[in-house]
């Protein structure tokens, strides 16, 4: 039975690149791994904010990194409840990257927390379809 809070045929745990050259990225990721883009959303300004790629079996999401900014790891988990998780990822000692929201109506209920060793953890389900 799939599960009802995350895409269709996208994996739970998904590695998350973020990048000063997104597009760079996926133009190689396109070119030597035969990666089909699935999902892409731009700023205001046109650049690309969030993609998600597909190579054979996986999907990688990538981010565009301000210049200038450092990056460390950074990995999304698609969980059946994305309030629950963060808050138990808060409780657990996490700090809040970003609070629990929809960037856009139909997006996924998404939040950021960074673990003591500074990795970022992105935590999603799809509002919609959350097992209540």
């Amino acid at each position: 039975m799939p599960a009802s809070w995350k895409p269709s045929n996208y994996p739970s745990l998904s590695p998350y690149l973020v990048c000063h050259n997104p597009e760079g990225t996926i133009a190689f990721l396109e070119q030597a791994f035969d990666a089909t883009v699935l999902r892409r959303h731009n700023d205001a300004e046109g650049d690309l904010s969030h993609a998600e790629v597909r190579i054979d079996d996986s999907v990688l999401m990538i981010g565009n990194l301000p210049e200038g900014a450092d990056c460390d790891a950074h990995i999304h988990l698609y969980v059946p409840d994305a309030q629950a998780a963060f808050d138990r990822a808060i409780a657990a000692g996490g700090r809040i990257v970003q609070e629990p929201m929809q960037t856009r109506a139909g997006d996924d209920l998404r939040a950021g927390i960074k673990e003591p060793s500074g990795t970022t953890w992105w935590v999603a389900s799809q509002p919609a379809l959350q097992i209540a």
